[in-house]
C-alpha cells in the first residue's frame, strides 16, 4: 500500500522526533518495493535485504532530506539504487536460484513446466541487458513507474529512459526468439 506525500511527511516528522512506529510504517509499506528492486539488480535474496535496511536507516537518519517534489517510492528507490551500485562495486554479486513456487492445485506438471521454461527465459534475456536497461524495465514493467520517475531514479533526462526501453525491447524481443528457435 503506497502512501500519499501527506501521509508520508507526517511519518517523515514522526521519524524526527524518533518514533519508531512511523519507520516501521514507512517500512511496512516500501520495504517489499525495495526489496524487489534490489533483487531484480543483484540477484542475492541477503544483499537485497541488506539494501532494504541500509536504505531505511538513510530514511531514519535524514527525514528532512524528501522534499516532496516526486513520488516518496521514487525517491527511496534512488537511494536504494545508490545503496544496489555501492554494493556491486563492493563485491561480486553471488547470482542465486530464486526459489520456485509451489504450483497450485489446478496446475498440471506441464503448465509448471512451461511456466517455469518461459520465466526463466525471461530471466535469461533480462540478465543479457545492461544494468540502466534492466532496471528501467523493472521500474516500468514490474513497479509501474512512469518515464519521468524513472528518470529521476536514474538521474538522466526522460528521453534517455524512451531509449533505454526502446533498446532493452528489442533485445529481449530477439533474445526470446533466438531462444524458442532452439527448441
Amino acid at each position: 500500500m503506497e502512501l500519499n506525500n501527506d501521509e508520508v511527511f507526517e511519518l517523515l516528522k514522526a521519524v524526527g522526533k524518533g518514533s519508531e512506529d512511523a519507520i516501521r510504517k514507512l517500512y511496512d509499506a516500501y520495504s517489499r518495493r525495495i526489496y524487489a528492486f534490489a533483487l531484480n539488480r543483484i540477484r542475492d535474496a541477503s544483499l537485497a535485504e541488506e539494501i532494504v535496511v541500509d536504505t531505511m536507516h538513510e530514511v531514519w537518519k535524514h527525514p528532512d532530506r524528501f522534499r516532496g517534489e516526486s513520488r516518496f517510492s521514487t525517491w527511496l528507490l534512488g537511494i536504494a539504487r545508490y545503496k544496489v551500485l555501492t554494493a556491486l562495486r563492493a563485491s561480486t554479486p553471488d547470482h542465486e536460484e530464486l526459489d520456485e513456487q509451489m504450483p497450485s492445485d489446478g496446475e498440471t506438471a506441464f503448465d509448471v513446466l512451461a511456466q517455469k521454461q518461459r520465466r526463466e527465459g525471461v530471466q535469461h534475456c533480462m540478465g543479457k541487458l545492461s544494468d540502466e536497461h534492466r532496471e528501467c524495465m523493472h521500474l516500468v514493467f514490474y513497479e509501474g513507474y512512469t518515464l519521468k520517475e524513472v528518470a529521476e531514479v536514474q538521474s538522466v533526462p526522460e528521453n534517455t529512459v524512451k531509449t533505454r526501453l526502446f533498446h532493452a525491447r528489442q533485445k529481449i524481443k530477439n533474445c526470446l526468439r533466438l531462444l524458442l528457435e532452439r527448441e
